[in-house]
């Protein structure tokens, strides 16, 4: 636990520089860093009402601040991060934050899908990516319109 947070302040630079310079940024910085990863968070891409059922549930599950820092990181997030059209994820590069963001796929199933490419070769077909332990078939086939090889 403690190399996971020696790595996330050796880290902070470089991920303060992924978010836009604008103001809430600070605030949003001290109220999601604690958990997890900033690019993982504005990944996501979301309208306003999302964002807000998104900081919501973190609040449920312990995020801490005042009704302005909440108010700030959301207009921060919505202005920002808006929703747009999701572009495709081609699975023979993308990362992990991609495929989670993107396809739905849990942080598992994203590195799982990494780690077979990376044994087996590029995916040639919806039916090779199938194969992917932890892969859920039926999530893939209702994302296929997302996904290119």
């Amino acid at each position: 636990m403690r190399l996971l947070f020696l790595l996330a302040a050796l880290l902070a630079p470089a991920v303060s520089a992924q978010l836009v310079d604008a103001p809430g940024r600070a605030e949003t910085e001290k109220l999601c860093k604690g958990c997890h990863e900033m690019a993982r968070s504005v990944s996501l891409r979301q309208d306003r009402a999302a964002w807000q059922r998104t900081l919501t549930k973190m609040t449920a599950f312990g995020m801490k601040g005042t009704d302005e820092e909440f108010a700030t990181v959301l207009d921060y997030l919505a202005k920002n991060y808006p929703a747009g059209e999701v572009p495709p994820v081609n699975v023979n590069k993308a990362t992990a934050i991609e495929m989670e963001s993107r396809l739905g796929l849990r942080r598992s199933q994203a590195a799982a899908v990494i780690a077979y490419r990376t044994k087996n070769g590029p995916f040639k077909s919806l039916d090779d990516l199938k194969k992917v332990p932890l892969i859920d078939a039926e999530k893939i086939e209702a994302k296929k319109d997302r996904i290119v090889f």
